[in-house]
């Protein structure tokens, strides 16, 4: 697990934003695993500046990490909603290359299934984004998540719901139920870029880091994958105790390497 400290959200962003542009320059049909939540917000606005000034998308497709249960279509905080707003709709991303779990069949089970078709016929994700949630979740694999499962239906932790309220007008109209890609699902990606910023983040930043690989902390999963790039800042790094050999590795990083 590589872990990079920078002073600013904004900074975290455009670093994140590096690791994709390369990725989409060398590979223009890449396929990118997509978050929500606050925390991928900066590297979207600067996806959408760069496209701006020239990087297409025209040939990438994304699938998102999860989706609420019992939400309408077209739900404004639906996910495939939010990353319509917040990312596909400012750039070319066909939009019949944007693939969300769907948390409005009536076969549940079975529309997991089809989305791990789905991800497995596009020939898997390139370049995974996460956040982490304050009880340490990634996707929402909440605490007690098989550190193997796939994409599945899960009921929200009380703490998740509290935290997501913001987006709604009531925490009352928070949905209990969610599909998610599970964590071996996430675990299948070839590079995963995990942002988090705020001194809410640093319990959860310093024990998947730093502690013991749990299923009491879904994203120390991380520790087992073989390209993990942790990018947060000053707030959420203030619990770890490794910060100088984290520093000391990225500030001599060879530049070849890249993200």
């Amino acid at each position: 697990m590589e872990v990079i400290i920078l002073p600013s959200s904004k900074e975290i962003g455009a670093l994140a934003a590096d690791s994709i542009e390369a990725l989409v320059r060398n590979k223009p049909n890449a396929v990118i695993g997509l978050a929500t939540g606050s925390s991928p917000l900066p590297i979207y606005d600067e996806l959408a500046r760069r496209h701006d000034g020239g990087l297409s998308f025209d040939g990438v497709s994304g699938f998102a990490l999860d989706e609420y249960v019992g939400l309408p279509a077209g739900h404004f905080e639906s996910y495939r909603e939010v990353i319509r707003r917040e990312f596909t709709n400012r750039v070319d991303v066909a939009p019949e290359n944007v693939h969300g779990p769907d948390g409005s069949s009536d076969d549940v089970v079975g529309a997991c299934q089809a989305y791990e078709d789905a991800i497995a016929a596009a020939g898997g994700i390139d370049l995974q984004i996460l956040g982490v949630g304050t009880n340490g979740h990634i996707g929402f694999n909440e605490p007690g998540s098989s550190l193997a499962s796939r994409t599945r239906i899960k009921t929200l932790a009380e703490q998740t719901r509290q935290d997501n309220a913001r987006f709604f007008d009531h925490i009352d109209q928070v949905p209990h139920h969610v599909v998610t890609q599970g964590l071996g699902t996430i675990m299948d990606a070839r590079h995963l870029v995990l942002v988090a910023y705020g001194a809410g983040k640093a319990d959860a930043v310093r024990d998947f880091v730093e502690g013991a690989v749990s299923a009491s902390c879904p994203a120390s999963i991380l520790q087992f994958h073989p390209r993990a790039t942790v990018i947060i800042d000053e707030a959420a790094a203030s619990k770890l105790t490794g910060t100088a050999s984290y520093r000391n590795a990225y500030d001599n990083k060879p530049a070849w390497q890249g993200v």
